[in-house]
C-alpha cells in the first residue's frame, strides 16, 4: 500500500500507484520528462541551473554540497562548515524535528513524516518487484534516449 497519500483518498495499492506512475499520471506529470527538461536546461545554462543526482549526493555528500555552495556563490570557508551543513540537512536530523514528526502539509494533507523515507539508493527493492524495476528501467531508457542523462537503478 502507498502510505504517502492523504487519509481522505484512502490507501492506493502499490500496483495501481506503479501503473499510474508508468503512464505519467502522477502529480506534476511524468517524472522522466521533468528530469530530462531540467537536465537539458542545465546543459544550456550551467550558470543558472545546477543538476544534481541523488545517487551522487549519497556517494559524495561533501563534494556535492561544496559544488552546490560554489554554484550559489557561497563557497565554504572550511571543512567544519561543510560538516555542520551536512548534519543540518541530514535525514536523521530532519526526521527528528517536531514539525516533521507531527506536522501536516496544508496543500495536500500529507503528514510531513511521509516525506522522509530511508534515503537509501536501491531501496526500490523493498517495494517493487524485479519485473516492475525492469519495466520502469525500459520506460526511463526510452524517455532519455538520445540524451546524456543516465540514471542507475542499483
Amino acid at each position: 500500500m502507498n502510505t504517502n497519500v492523504p487519509p481522505s483518498l484512502g490507501k492506493l495499492p502499490i500496483d495501481a500507484a506503479f501503473e499510474s506512475f508508468c503512464k505519467g499520471v502522477y502529480p506534476f506529470g511524468p517524472l522522466q520528462d521533468h528530469a530530462l527538461g531540467y537536465f537539458k536546461e542545465s546543459q544550456k545554462r550551467p550558470e543558472k541551473i545546477l543538476f544534481l543526482k541523488y545517487e551522487e549526493l549519497k556517494k559524495d555528500p561533501k563534494g556535492q554540497l561544496k559544488k552546490l555552495a560554489s554554484f550559489l556563490g557561497k563557497p565554504f570557508v572550511n571543512e567544519e562548515e561543510v560538516d555542520k551543513n551536512l548534519w543540518r540537512c541530514s535525514l536523521v536530523r530532519l526526521k527528528s524535528l517536531e514539525v516533521n514528526q507531527n506536522g501536516v502539509d496544508p496543500w495536500d494533507g500529507l503528514a510531513y513524516k511521509t516525506y522522509f523515507r530511508l534515503g537509501n539508493v536501491g531501496d526500490w527493492k523493498n517495494s517493487l518487484t524485479a519485473e516492475m524495476k525492469d519495466r520502469l528501467d525500459e520506460i526511463t531508457l526510452k524517455k532519455l534516449e538520445g540524451s546524456d542523462l543516465v540514471f542507475g537503478s542499483s
